[in-house]
């Protein structure tokens, strides 16, 4: 029995290995080669798994060349996903102007989604190993944020203050929730579009409670200057009578 759990350990690392040698080979500037390597590597083993000298043997670079483009795996999770921002806002569709932000964000989202299809085991792989690693979660919950700052942005939504983050916040959160339907679809995405729909519907709603909580301080700001105007007013009437 013990010789063969020896040898069915020895042979995985032999399988990794011939499945690795199958793989294409990281091409283009040793940044971008990083960032590949990590993303084929991500969608093979969870995130915690992956250690530097994995990711430099991959790419065809040393660890000195690694070390100077990033300090963290997570460095490079950051560096993919601002990759792919830039590639969704540089598509975006101006025949969309004359819809409605929801109809815009909808077009956002979904060229996110396709864009995202070449990754699809990797985002898999991420999904499961945020839901075990809160520390792990918060950090690709921060990166999401940002992200949806600029989709929200290019979707001509509001994204700055204190208003603009916590729609970014629900976006993020959204849009998460829409990841997990996705990893799963893998046919024509028609489960993807219907639990993006549904989620917007959803995040819309909100959108509007907050429209009107945020209406809230305005309003009290004005009551309150309007009390003060009307203090003054008094103030000023019983001056006069004493003078």
């Amino acid at each position: 029995m013990a010789r063969k759990a020896t040898r069915s350990k020895a042979r995985r690392p032999a399988s990794r290995a011939r499945f690795a040698a199958n793989r294409p080979a990281p091409t283009g500037s040793p940044r971008e080669r990083i960032i590949e390597a990590f993303m084929l590597l991500l969608a093979e083993q969870p995130i915690e798994r992956i250690g530097l000298a994995e990711i430099a043997e991959r790419a065809g670079v040393t660890l000195a060349d690694l070390r100077g483009e990033f300090g963290t795996p997570l460095a490079i999770l950051g560096a993919q996903i601002k990759e792919l921002d830039r590639k969704v806002l540089a598509e975006v569709d101006p025949d969309m102007e004359e819809e409605s932000p929801r109809e815009r964000l909808f077009d956002v989202l979904m060229r996110r989604v396709e864009l995202l299809s070449p990754h699809r085991e990797a985002v898999r792989g991420l999904l499961r190993s945020a839901r075990r690693d809160p520390p792990l979660a918060l950090a690709l919950n921060a990166m999401a944020v940002r992200s949806q700052q600029w989709m929200l942005t290019s979707a001509g939504i509001g994204a700055s203050g204190p208003k603009g983050m916590v729609r970014a916040q629900g976006l993020a959160l959204l849009f998460a929730n829409v990841l997990r339907t996705w990893v799963d679809d893998e046919d024509d995405n028609t489960q993807t579009l219907a639990a993006l729909d549904r989620e917007l519907a959803r995040g819309q709603r909100f959108a509007g409670l907050l429209d009107d909580l945020c209406r809230i301080p305005e309003a009290a700001c004005n009551f309150r200057q309007r009390m003060r105007q009307s203090r003054r007013g008094r103030r000023d009437r019983d001056d006069r009578v004493v003078i």
